[in-house]
């Protein structure tokens, strides 16, 4: 039976109940691709908790079931527009499948995945095995590599040895020194610890930082209420919270130097956001294992509660990864509040605990519907955490804006430093994007009135596929429009306010296309085209309105004038439908960027937008982006990360007079830059590290007061003959960040060499030195900054000093080549 169709302006406003709920898609799998360990580690849940079902498995999956996955994988993505899946490869210890079974699992999910859907591909390994060949392969491949490691070679020997008793933790030390060469830095993932109470917290995090990890991540040991933890005597009744909470006070002590997974997510779900690890938080939980014989099961963890719980029925040759994602128990670890014990649903702190690792709250009799049996322990840590950071005023003073009601950006005073310091880490950065989609949902929120229709569905899908909701709002134009509505204009999309649907019901029509959401709803045609943001617009003809019919497999758009565009995911679609294309970026954890060539709301810049991209043209970019990508990386690694985590769109400009690079950011516009292609890739990596220096900084500037707005001053700025405001000096002197640190890089690369191109290089270098430093001065004398914007402007002092155009003898605050 097909599900119910909620009919949507102007018809009358379906009831909550219309909207079927929607399948949460899969992004995370785990491909066990060996079933076997070369280690007898006497805490793994998979060989010696309850369940058994290992011995049944083949030892290593066959090709067979590595292209199945691929395949199935790749249907997912399809049929939910998923714009990336992450995928561990697993076991057992992966590195025993050996090296072409692992090839052949990179590249089959490369070849199935649709090309607008990224890949970060990821292998967890005990590390013994892990040598420089293994390495060449997966930096080839693009497989980022985590190890288990709790900690220094006492706590290690605890549990991770030979089964003949031999230590493993010289093998595992060497695996990590590899990693932290420069040669294979980039293929390292992070370190895994799994928490026992009775060795020394400081010791254990001590010997992991040491290791410099791009990020650490504490487990509980596996338990149930029927098999519980065990509790040293004498230990108290939270031996487990008492230990974290030590490690805690020493990585805040020493300044939060490494993100810690477990820490990071208790943060950010006291404030209200996601959790980063399925153990805490009321997200829903997104990941699906695949077993060495091509069954489909839960997660891992469920080996601690009994024989069998992971179990689902289901394998890839029979059935697809929707119907796993409906089977009871995954739709129960889904539920969120919903699905939590009354004991848990009563509790000060749930919507940060989340009832803790589903796993851990079995008990025979009860099945999962109990607290963790780490209750008490979650519980006091959660408290503690909340209350020092209360107490210690860790964040960075939040003034009230006006416009701007309950906008709440909290960067520490860490992350603030980092941003004015011209970068900001994927953390970072990922605090800005959710600040700015905070921003965006208020502001569409302000246009309900004009669009009621719309913004009902919008909230029905909200509640049933919120990540469908977000995935749209977080598109830069959704902000611009909304912005330009507000002001009283048209939204950039034509059309006059209260006269028939607009751009909440082409939002509310996209997220219903990415949840697969059956509806029907009534959107404008403009210019002959119905938009959908972040997916790209059907060319129907005419003018009016057009109906837009959402089904699981795709969605139809019928035009007044009977003209019908069809798409159906996985089928060619005809040149009526046009797409916005994504380049997926390998290398570096991967980056995804739209090439946005459809949308109308797109005119932000002050430049003129590019038409739709012609084939070679799109292989232009695509050409253009993945050699600057890898460049990006390679000599300006400081800015990748931010860039990744917060640029999701370029919008392709019209060229410039004779051959002149043209590049822009718009303030409304956040996670988008203007660029027209340039000639070279070095000149790519620079237009967009400029202007996205420009974005977050705009991003920025929407929840901090760094200058004062009443100031109509005019300042000279080097860079320019025409004198600038405060807020545009700033800017610039940011952007400029960025430039002189390109010329640097482009310095080193050029070291030792005669000739134009190595000339030019340090001639910029000490040209953009010298502006940014005067325009530092400037703006420090300028008696406009607040004590927060002198705080940001030494940032940036600080960068030029220490920095790599410092590297120059410098003369007065200048370079001298």
């Amino acid at each position: 039976m097909s599900r119910p169709t909620a009919q949507v302006a102007p018809l009358a406003v379906p009831p909550q109940s219309a909207l079927p709920p929607a399948v949460v898609p899969f992004t995370q799998f785990v491909l066990k691709v060996h079933s076997r360990c070369d280690l007898a580690c006497d805490h793994c849940y998979v060989y010696e908790h309850a369940d058994t079902s290992w011995r049944g498995k083949p030892r290593a999956a066959s090709a067979r079931v590595l292209g199945q996955a691929a395949e199935r994988i790749a249907e997912h993505a399809r049929a939910h527009r998923l714009p990336a899946v992450h995928v561990v490869l697993h076991g057992g210890e992966p590195l025993l499948a050996g090296p072409a079974a692992l090839r052949r699992a990179a590249e089959e999910l490369r070849a199935a995945l649709p090309a607008d859907c990224a890949l970060d591909l990821r292998i967890h390994t005990n590390g013994v095995r892990l040598d420089r060949a293994y390495c060449e392969l997966f930096a080839e491949l693009g497989i980022r590599v985590g190890i288990s490691l709790d900690g220094d070679r006492a706590a290690n020997d605890r549990h991770r040895r030979y089964a003949d008793g031999r230590s493993s933790h010289g093998q595992v030390l060497a695996a990590v020194e590899l990693l932290r060469t420069p040669e294979y830095r980039e293929l390292y993932a992070g370190l895994l610890c799994t928490v026992d109470v009775e060795n020394d917290p400081v010791a254990v995090y001590d010997a992991l930082v040491a290791l410099d990890p791009p990020r650490i991540d504490f487990l509980l040991p596996h338990a149930t209420w029927d098999t519980p933890p065990k509790r040293p005597p004498g230990a108290g009744p939270t031996p487990y919270a008492d230990w974290l909470q030590a490690v805690h006070d020493r990585w805040t002590a020493h300044g939060r130097p490494v993100p810690v997974r477990l820490f990071d997510s208790v943060h950010r779900t006291l404030r209200g956001r996601s959790s980063l690890t399925e153990s805490l938080g009321l997200d829903p939980a997104d990941l699906v294992v695949v077993e060495t014989d091509g069954t489909l099961e839960q997660a891992d963890s469920l080996k601690t509660a009994y024989d069998g719980a992971p179990a689902t029925g289901f394998d890839l040759f029979a059935h697809s990864l929707d119907q796993v994602a409906r089977h009871p128990a995954m739709v129960q670890r889904q539920s969120g509040l919903a699905g939590l014990s009354a004991e848990c649903r009563a509790c000060p702190v749930v919507r940060s605990c989340g009832g803790g690792l589903y796993a851990h709250r079995y008990r025979a009799g009860r099945d999962f519907d109990n607290p963790s049996v780490f209750c008490g322990d979650l519980m006091k840590l959660i408290t503690n955490i909340g209350e020092r950071e209360a107490a210690a005023g860790a964040a960075v003073g939040r003034p009230e804006e006006p416009g701007l009601p309950g906008l709440d950006l909290e960067l520490t005073e860490s992350q603030f430093d980092e941003l004015a310091a011209g970068h900001g880490g994927a953390e970072t950065v990922g605090l800005l994007v959710e600040a700015q989609l905070r921003l965006t949902k208020q502001l569409s929120a302000a246009l309900a009135a004009e669009e009621p229709a719309a913004w009902a569905v919008l909230g029905q899908l909200d509640g049933t596929a919120p990540a469908a909701v977000d995935a749209v709002l977080r598109h830069p134009y959704a902000r611009a429009w909304a912005v330009r509505r507000l002001r009283g204009a048209d939204g950039g999309l034509g059309g006059a306010p209260g006269e028939g649907p607009g751009g909440l019901a082409e939002s509310a029509g996209a997220a219903a296309v990415r949840a697969g959401v059956e509806c029907e709803l009534l959107l404008p045609v403009r210019a002959g085209a119905v938009r959908l943001p972040t997916l790209g617009v059907a060319l129907v003809g005419g003018a009016g309105s057009a109906r837009l019919a959402v089904t699981a497999a795709g969605f139809t758009v019928t035009g007044d004038n009977s003209s019908v565009v069809t798409v159906r995911w996985g089928e060619p679609s005809g040149p009526a439908w046009q797409p916005v294309r994504q380049v997926a970026l390998l290398g570096g954890g991967g980056w995804t960027v739209a090439l946005e060539d459809t949308d109308p709301a797109r005119d932000e810049y002050q430049q003129a937008v590019a038409d739709r991209l012609d084939g070679e043209e799109l292989l232009g970019w695509q050409g253009a982006l993945r050699e600057t990508w890898e460049l990006i990386r390679r000599d300006l690694p400081g800015a990748a990360p931010g860039l990744r985590a917060g640029l999701g769109v370029i919008t392709p400009l019209r060229p410039g007079p004779a051959g002149r690079e043209v590049s822009a950011a718009a303030r409304q516009a956040f996670g988008a830059v203007g660029i027209a292609r340039p000639a070279t890739a070095p000149t790519l990596a620079l237009l967009l590290t400029h202007e996205f220096n420009h974005v977050k900084l705009g991003a920025l500037l929407d929840r901090y007061d760094l200058f004062d707005r009443a100031d109509a001053r005019r300042y000279h700025a080097p860079w320019r003959p025409d004198p600038r405001p405060i807020e545009g000096l700033l800017q610039g002197t940011y952007a400029h960040l960025a430039v002189t640190e390109y010329w640097a890089a482009r310095v080193r690369a050029y070291d030792g060499l005669p000739g134009a191109a190595a000339d030019r290089a340090r001639r910029e270098l000490a040209t953009w030195y010298g502006h940014s430093w005067d325009a530092v001065d400037t703006l420090l004398g300028s008696g406009a900054l607040t004590e927060l914007g002198e705080r940001f402007t030494l940032g940036m002092r600080g960068a030029l000093e220490t920095g790599p155009a410092s590297q120059g003898a410098r003369k007065g605050g200048r370079v001298s080549w």
